[in-house]
């Protein structure tokens, strides 16, 4: 059980340093170049994250079903019966594997940071190039803001996970498309929403760059970063979930017509010997 246990841990480790491995690179192929190959095509920076988020449930989702956020885990603890004293250590592996995963990126990445920066006049602690890694406001967005925004997005992304997985919903993908159709919900959410604060809806996504950043050069720009909004991408949707949980369990799942269907078939007739 408890090697059983520590492979779950690694798998969720394993998952988000995928997708941090991808989504942050793209990010630096976004931010560090000019002109950035995305130029006139963000969607393509959205596919991009979606496809990391795919990649890592088709890795890691046949020993964990690949949480690969905090607020997956918490509502899926909240609603889906998720053991409760597995939360913790599955959001710690979780920014685990986002700090290295940041890590790579970095040392992909290190010479053209250094070479951005030197260019722009910046300097790490003053914030250059800190988007690579983790999320800041965007344009008139206030850390307030942003943070009833990290709610919404994040509340979208739990319904639209929870609908995919649902059992008694026919017509979720099936085949084991569903970690293709996450994936694209993932997109779906960046391509719509993402301009407002970089749609992090995931605080180990934020929490773990911005951690390896601190140590880097980043400092105060990282922690407690401009107007002290470190904490909102790691709040917002952590609340965000359980909304989105909610949503989905109260609005939707008591009314679909396979579950309505199992709740009214007759209890199977004990057998007595």
């Amino acid at each position: 059980m408890r090697k059983q246990f520590i492979g779950e841990l690694i798998s969720e480790a394993v998952a988000v340093f995928i997708i941090i491995a991808f989504g942050d690179s793209v990010a630096a192929m976004y931010t560090l170049y000019s002109p950035n190959p995305y130029a006139g095509s963000y969607w393509g920076v959205c596919i991009a994250w979606g496809l990391s988020v795919t990649m890592a449930i088709y890795a890691t989702g046949s020993v964990t079903g690949t949480h690969a956020n905090p607020a997956v885990t918490l509502a899926l603890a909240v609603f889906r019966q998720f053991s409760w004293v597995k939360v913790l250590p599955y959001c710690v592996a979780q920014v685990v594997g986002a700090y290295i995963g940041a890590a790579l990126v970095y040392a992909l990445y290190a010479p053209v940071i250094n070479h951005f920066n030197a260019a722009a006049h910046l300097t790490r602690a003053a914030g250059g190039a800190a988007g690579v890694f983790f999320t800041h406001p965007g344009l008139a967005v206030t850390p307030l803001h942003a943070f009833s925004d990290q709610i919404i997005l994040t509340a979208f992304l739990i319904f639209g996970i929870f609908a995919i997985t649902e059992q008694y919903n026919e017509m979720a993908p099936g085949a084991n498309t569903g970690a293709f159709m996450i994936g694209l919900l993932v997109a779906l959410i960046g391509a719509s929403m993402g301009y407002l604060e970089a749609w992090a809806i995931n605080p180990a996504r934020d929490l773990g760059p911005r951690i390896f950043c601190f140590g880097a050069g980043w400092g105060n720009s990282a922690f407690p970063s401009p107007e002290n909004y470190w904490w909102v991408p790691i709040a917002g949707p952590l609340v965000g979930g359980v909304v989105g949980g909610a949503a989905y369990q109260y609005l939707i799942r008591p009314y679909l017509p396979a579950h309505l269907r199992k709740l009214s078939a007759p209890a199977p007739a004990v057998q007595s010997l």
